[in-house]
């Protein structure tokens, strides 16, 4: 992808965009590239500072793994997101391994962390914006590890696939039992049998496809 792209990219993306000098435009667009991670690809294992993601298509889900392989789902990212917890070289108080894979074939631009952290050093607003996006999903985070530790499972799911369909604006959940248990830190099983239940009440039909909701006021009454 050109420089010329990829600044029209950032332009579009980055708030700070107009107000730093040209010559460190240049350095964020010199140090970019663009990739196409297929489904599935791991693209962060925690172990270096893999630079600032922003995504262009797609979807990427970050997540924690335990040493036993239980991993739970932080948050997943979506066209014009930006992820700075794989960049542990611009904010240094991230300090814990986060994980990162493809949920599905996603375009990403990559700016090297190096060079993006020499440039916030140089401008305020980058650095504030870096901070301000990486506050706002351990915001995120907090609502993850709330949920698990406080919420009954009914409520957990029913918020879930009530926040999934606002985000996609279908009734249809196109995601596995699997998938959805993934998201939320849970069982396939505990998953199944709660969606099962939510079956019998009528507020969403189960199929190979995946969820589609078919009480909308009646799931939002179990997010309360």
């Amino acid at each position: 992808m050109s420089e010329m792209v990829l600044e029209a990219v950032y332009k579009e993306f980055f708030p700070f965009w107009e107000k730093i000098s040209a010559r460190d435009r240049d350095v964020i667009c010199q140090n970019s590239h663009c990739v196409t991670y297929p489904k599935g690809k791991n693209i962060h294992d925690g172990s270096e500072c893999s630079g600032v993601i922003l995504v262009r298509s797609g979807s990427l889900r970050l997540y924690l793994m335990s040493d036993e392989g239980k991993d739970i789902t932080l948050y997943r990212l979506h066209k014009g997101d930006m992820c700075m917890l794989s960049a542990s070289c611009v904010i240094k108080a991230i300090t814990f391994d986060v994980f990162i894979d493809a949920e599905e074939d996603s375009t990403c631009c990559v700016i090297g962390g190096p060079a993006f952290a020499a440039v916030s050093e140089r401008n305020p607003e980058v650095r504030i914006f870096a901070l301000e996006t990486a506050v706002n999903r351990f915001s995120d985070v907090m609502w993850v590890m709330q949920q698990i530790l406080f919420m009954s499972m009914d409520k957990r799911l029913a918020i879930f696939l009530y926040d999934e369909s606002v985000r996609t604006g279908s009734d249809m959940i196109a995601l596995t039992h699997g998938q959805i248990a993934r998201y939320m830190g849970s069982a396939r099983e505990v998953v199944s049998r709660m969606l099962k239940y939510f079956a019998s009440e009528g507020i969403v039909e189960v199929s190979r496809g995946g969820v589609t909701i078919l009480d909308r006021e009646g799931l939002r009454r179990l997010t309360l």
